[in-house]
């Protein structure tokens, strides 16, 4: 009877079920699932705390904006007020005000303690706030008027293409052809093209025979024509056209008329020009706009 009572009390089934809790054994086991839960749980929340701190991160680069400057763009006799940003280029640039002022990026000239690149951004152009930046250039619809020129002139021109004789030749321009190349004329090169030097173009005549220099103001946009009497300071965007032609028997020089109105008598006329030069002044008077 003794050993039938000690099997049943060993047995699984007699077992108080509070000794289960109290001999440590289960207990444990217990505790251990708890915090395998607790675990699971915080490496569950984990990652969605990580985005959300990245997700910010990511909002504040998107969200960053380029250091401004605020400058004045002066535009014939306007002032806009502008702010771009700093380290743009003033190509960027360029392409802004053509929004805003109607001239063609291809068409504009920034001056900025002197002519502004294209690649250069603001910054080390030497914008800075309150600096003043000068636009030179013409509006689209200036460009326009240019290219239909009156029909009376264009008739004119193409009449006097075809039927007149060369320009040394004719009769009015020999006056002056006749007294030879001025002793002080710049040197002429035939059939090369150079750009423009530093200094003025001088050592020409005016259909008068007086003499006549040439000064290139890109800056205020505008070209003085000097003689001993007096400077006239005529605006680029008055000049329509450039005609030019070699002289015959002088081919390293050329006569010039520059179109100041719609007619042939509108014509300012300068002799002897050097001909490595001529190429240069019609891309600094006309731009790259030049239609004729």
């Amino acid at each position: 009877m003794d050993c039938i009572a000690s099997e049943k009390g060993d047995s699984s089934e007699n077992r108080d079920p509070n000794s289960l809790v109290s001999n440590g054994t289960v207990k444990s086991g217990i505790e251990s699932k708890s915090i395998a839960e607790n675990d699971s749980t915080s490496h569950t929340e984990a990652p969605a705390e990580a985005a959300a701190a990245g997700s910010g991160e990511g909002a504040d680069e998107e969200c960053e904006i380029p250091e401004q400057v605020e400058f004045v763009v002066v535009f014939n006799k306007a002032r806009l007020e502008v702010s771009f940003a700093h380290d743009a280029t003033i190509l960027e640039l360029k392409t802004h005000l053509e929004r805003i002022c109607g001239v063609p990026q291809s068409a504009q000239k920034l001056i900025i303690k002197g002519m502004a690149r294209d690649d250069a951004s603001l910054r080390a152009a030497g914008v800075v706030k309150g600096s003043k930046v000068m636009l030179v250039g013409s509006k689209t619809e200036d460009i326009l008027a240019v290219k239909s020129a009156p029909i009376e002139a264009m008739k004119e021109k193409e009449s006097g293409t075809s039927s007149k004789e060369p320009l040394s030749m004719q009769k009015n321009h020999r006056k002056v052809l006749d007294k030879g190349i001025p002793p002080d004329a710049m040197p002429g090169i035939k059939g090369v093209k150079e750009p423009l030097p530093p200094v003025p173009l001088s050592g020409m005549l005016n259909k008068h025979g007086g003499k006549v220099r040439l000064t290139f103001k890109p800056e205020q946009d505008q070209l003085w024509l000097g003689t001993k009497e007096r400077t006239e300071k005529l605006a680029m965007t008055s000049i329509k056209s450039i005609t030019s032609e070699p002289i015959k028997d002088h081919e390293e020089y050329h006569i010039m008329g520059l179109q100041l109105g719609p007619t042939e008598a509108s014509r300012y006329w300068v002799y002897w020009v050097p001909a490595q030069y001529i190429e240069a002044i019609k891309d600094a008077v006309l731009g790259v706009w030049q239609f004729f």
